[in-house]
C-alpha cells in the first residue's frame, strides 16, 4: 500500500477522461477516491473532449508547470458546413448549414498547409483564457469584445483524412496552448463553407500515452491500494525527466536528503532550470533548481522534491 510520505513526494495519475466532464471535476473526483488533497492537471480538456489527462498528486503537484509545457498529441473529427460561436459542436450556430459535399482532399490540404510548423494564434473567443482576471468565455456571454491575443504555436505533424460523409478524420501533434477546434474553425473559413469540433481526443502527453491511462470510473472502483500503483500511476522516482542529471558524492547526497543546498561546478543548466540529482548507486535523489552564484562557474542546486531515502532504505 502506498505510503503518506510516498505521496508527499508525488505521483503522477494517467486518467482517461470521459466526456461531458471539466477537467476540474476529474481533480475532484480524483482527490475523493484517493484522499490525496492536493491534486492538479497538467493541460486542460474541454468538456466534450475525451483521453489523457495527466493529474499531478502531492509533491508532483510543483512540477504542474512543467508537464503543462509538454507537447501534446490528439485525434478527432472536424465536421464541414457549420460554423459555431464556440468552434465545436457545443456553440450554437453562426448561420444555416452549407452544402460541402463538392469539397475534396486537395482543398482540404490547401486549408490546412498554414497550420503547419510555426504560426501564430488566438485563442477562441469561448475559452477560458483571462485577461485583467476576466475569462474570455465570461466575456463573450455578456456579448463584450473578446480581446485579439495571438500567440506562437507549433503544428509538428496535422493528417486530414480525404472527406467523407461532411467530416474529416484527422490526427495533429502540437505544441503547449495550440487550439484544435480554432484550426478547425479556420479551415471552414477558408474553405468558405464553415466547419467546426466535432470530437477531439488526446492520445499523447510528451512520453505519456493514453493507452497507459485508466478509465475515470475503473480508478474510482480500483482497491485503495491499485489506484495510485503502475502503469497507470508512477511515483516521481520512477519518472524519466529530461532534465540534466548530476551524481552527487555521498555527504551531498547526505545533505540534499536532508533538503539542504549544496554548490556545485560545471552545471550547464540555466538559472531556475530544474535538474534530477543521483546518489552514489545512482538511485534518484531529488529534484532541485539551480541558481548560479558569480562568476566563477559555480551554482547553487536547491533540492525542490526529495525523492529517495538513504541508501539501503530505499525509496518508500
Amino acid at each position: 500500500m502506498t505510503r503518506p510520505d510516498s505521496l508527499a513526494r508525488g505521483f503522477l495519475i494517467l486518467i482517461d477522461k470521459p466526456g461531458g466532464l471539466t477537467s476540474h471535476d476529474v481533480v475532484e473526483r480524483a482527490r475523493r477516491a484517493t484522499g490525496v488533497p492536493r491534486i492538479g492537471h497538467s493541460g486542460t480538456l474541454d468538456p466534450m473532449a475525451t483521453g489523457l489527462l495527466l493529474l499531478c498528486a502531492g509533491g508532483a503537484a510543483r512540477l504542474q508547470g512543467f508537464f503543462t509545457l509538454l507537447d501534446k498529441s490528439y485525434e478527432g473529427t472536424i465536421r464541414l458546413g457549420l460554423a459555431t460561436a464556440t468552434y465545436d459542436r457545443e456553440g450554437e450556430p453562426l448561420g444555416p448549414e452549407k452544402d460541402a459535399s463538392g469539397i475534396g482532399a486537395a482543398e482540404i490540404e490547401a486549408s490546412a498547409s498554414p497550420f503547419r510548423g510555426e504560426f501564430l494564434q488566438s485563442p477562441p473567443p469561448y475559452s477560458a483564457k483571462k485577461v485583467k482576471g476576466r475569462k474570455f468565455y465570461e466575456m463573450a456571454r455578456r456579448g463584450e469584445e473578446v480581446p485579439v491575443l495571438p500567440k506562437k504555436v507549433r503544428v509538428s505533424e496535422l493528417v486530414l483524412s480525404p472527406p467523407a460523409g461532411g467530416r474529416i478524420q484527422f490526427s495533429i501533434s502540437c505544441s503547449s496552448g495550440t487550439y484544435i477546434r480554432s484550426i478547425a474553425h479556420a479551415i471552414g473559413q477558408s474553405l468558405g463553407c464553415g466547419a467546426h469540433l466535432e470530437s477531439l481526443r488526446r492520445t499523447r502527453i510528451g512520453d505519456f500515452r493514453v493507452q497507459e491511462a485508466v478509465a475515470l470510473e475503473l480508478f474510482e472502483s480500483l482497491p485503495a491500494g491499485e489506484r495510485l500503483s503502475p502503469p497507470h500511476a508512477l511515483p516521481l522516482s520512477r519518472v524519466p525527466f529530461p532534465f540534466e542529471r548530476l551524481r552527487l558524492a555521498s555527504l551531498e547526497a547526505w545533505k540534499v536528503r536532508k533538503g539542504q543546498s549544496i554548490p556545485a561546478r560545471g552545471v550547464a543548466s540555466a538559472d531556475g532550470s530544474w535538474v534530477t540529482l543521483l546518489g552514489p548507486g545512482d538511485e534518484m535523489v531529488a529534484l532541485a533548481q539551480v541558481s548560479p552564484i558569480g562568476q566563477g562557474g559555480v551554482s547553487i542546486l536547491k533540492p525542490r522534491i526529495v525523492l529517495a531515502e538513504e541508501a539501503g532504505g530505499g525509496t518508500r
